[in-house]
C-alpha cells in the first residue's frame, strides 16, 4: 500500500436544514508533506472533536479503490481526493484485511489501525446527496482511523509497510458491521 494523496481542510460553515454548522469534511489535496501528530494532522481542521481526532482517531485513511465503486454509484459527482474527509488517500486500503492493532511504518511515522469511520450527515452535505450516508453504511468501505505511535511527516508516494499484525483482533470491517447491527441500520 502507498499514499496517493495527502489531504487537509479548513473550517467551513454550512447551512444544514436552516442551521449553520461548522465542519472540516471539505479536505483537498496538498503537495507538501503533512505532519501527523498525536491527535490530528497539523493544519487540518477538526470541528467535531467528539467524533473525529483525538488519540484513537488522529488520522483517517480511505482507499482509492473505493472511489471507483462510488463513482459508479454517483456518476455525476465531481470526485477529488479527500472527498470522504480522509487525510490519507491510500491506493489499496482494505478494511476486510486490516485488524485493529495492525501497525505500519509510513514516511517518518508509525501508525496503528484502531477503529472504523462511521458516516454522518456531513458526508451527505459534502456529496450534496444525503443518500450516500445510508449507502455508505451498507458497504464495508468505511476507511480506517489510525493512532499515531510515532509522529512525523508523510507525503504522497510513501509506502505503508506493515510492521505488526494482529490477526487475533477483529478486522476494521468486522467492527463496522457490528456497529451497523448495533445501530439497527438495515
Amino acid at each position: 500500500m502507498k499514499i496517493v494523496s495527502t489531504n487537509i481542510g479548513e473550517r467551513k460553515e454550512i447551512n444544514y436544514k436552516g442551521t449553520i454548522v461548522t465542519t472540516g469534511i471539505y479536505k483537498y489535496t496538498v503537495d507538501n508533506p503533512i505532519f501527523l501528530d498525536v491527535e490530528d494532522v497539523k493544519g487540518d481542521a477538526i470541528c467535531d472533536r467528539e467524533n473525529h481526532g483525538g488519540v484513537l482517531q488522529a488520522i483517517y485513511g480511505y482507499s482509492l479503490k473505493h472511489y471507483e465503486y462510488w463513482k459508479s454509484v454517483y456518476p455525476n459527482v465531481d470526485f477529488e481526493m479527500g472527498m470522504f474527509g480522509e487525510n490519507l488517500t491510500i491506493d489499496d486500503l482494505d478494511e476486510t484485511k486490516i485488524h485493529a492493532g495492525d501497525t505500519f511504518k509510513v514516511g517518518e511515522t508509525i501508525l496503528e489501525a484502531t477503529v472504523q469511520r462511521e458516516p454522518c450527515y456531513k458526508l451527505g452535505v459534502r456529496f450534496n446527496k444525503m443518500s450516500i450516508v445510508k449507502k455508505f453504511w451498507k458497504t464495508t468501505f468505511c476507511g480506517v482511523y489510525f493512532k499515531v505511535l510515532q509522529t512525523g511527516f508523510v507525503k504522497s508516494g510513501d509506502e505503508f509497510i506493515q510492521i505488526k499484525s494482529c490477526p487475533e483482533n477483529p478486522t476494521i470491517a468486522d467492527l463496522y458491521v457490528a456497529k451497523r447491527i448495533l445501530n439497527g441500520i438495515s
